[in-house]
């Protein structure tokens, strides 16, 4: 899995997260900027190990996870690879905006520690449930 996150500590907090509900490696991508440029440069290497999942969790009260979804949606849709974003608001309008930009999941970033890791653990279930069956050799 990648993760693009503009805060080191959330990454760190989602990463742990993650791992303790079975997740594959989980490599921090950066902020957007630094995200886009390590997301083209793996994904232009045909025999790179390019992420099963990328998780896009960026600034609270901006447009910015949209924006960086819709910035990358051709290239994760050409290359297979579903994007999931962390959102602090799960009203309808932004849940469907999210998935018109290219989001194939949006999951509510919990302020409550039980509740996020149902969150992390939702995010781990769906990126099971989302392999390609050559990937895990069928």
């Amino acid at each position: 899995m990648a993760l693009v996150d503009n805060d080191p500590h959330s990454a760190r907090l989602l990463t742990r997260m993650l791992l303790a509900h079975g997740s594959p490696a989980i490599e921090c991508f950066g902020d957007a900027a630094d995200g886009r440029a390590r997301l083209e440069a793996v994904l232009a290497d045909p025999e790179g190990n390019w992420p099963s999942l990328l998780i896009v969790d960026l600034k609270a009260h901006s447009g910015a996870n949209v924006e960086f979804v819709r910035s990358i949606h051709a290239l994760m849709r050409q290359k297979g690879v579903p994007v999931v974003v962390m959102a602090h608001t799960l009203d309808q309008a932004s849940r469907e905006t999210l998935h018109e930009a290219g989001a194939a999941a949006v999951f509510f970033r919990q302020a409550e520690l039980d509740a996020y890791r149902r969150e992390a653990a939702g995010i781990v279930s769906f990126w099971a449930r989302n392999q390609r069956l050559d990937a895990v050799g069928m």
